[in-house]
């Protein structure tokens, strides 16, 4: 049990690379394209059945998907400022 206590654990750290993952750029942007989509769906579902109103379901969806994207790109400009966990 000493024994099992004094050793030093060491970590290592590895950046994973999408060439190491397989994922390729046209992947990864069609599986964004396709989770926003899919996210919008969603969101003019439920704007519809809590509206009633289909034009303001759509309205509702199209704001939430641009908003989105902005929101998006802004956080992703914010994250790679931050130093920690790179």
């Amino acid at each position: 049990m000493n024994t099992v206590l004094s050793q030093k654990d060491t970590v290592t750290t590895e950046v994973i690379t999408p060439k190491q993952t397989g994922e390729k750029i046209k992947r990864t942007l069609v599986k964004t394209i396709s989770w926003r989509v899919l996210g919008t769906v969603a969101t003019i579902v439920i704007s519809y059945v809590i509206t009633g109103t289909l034009a303001l379901a759509f309205s509702i969806g199209f704001i939430e998907l641009i908003s989105k994207l902005v929101l998006y790109y802004f956080h992703e400009r914010t994250w790679n400022k931050i130093k920690w966990g790179k």
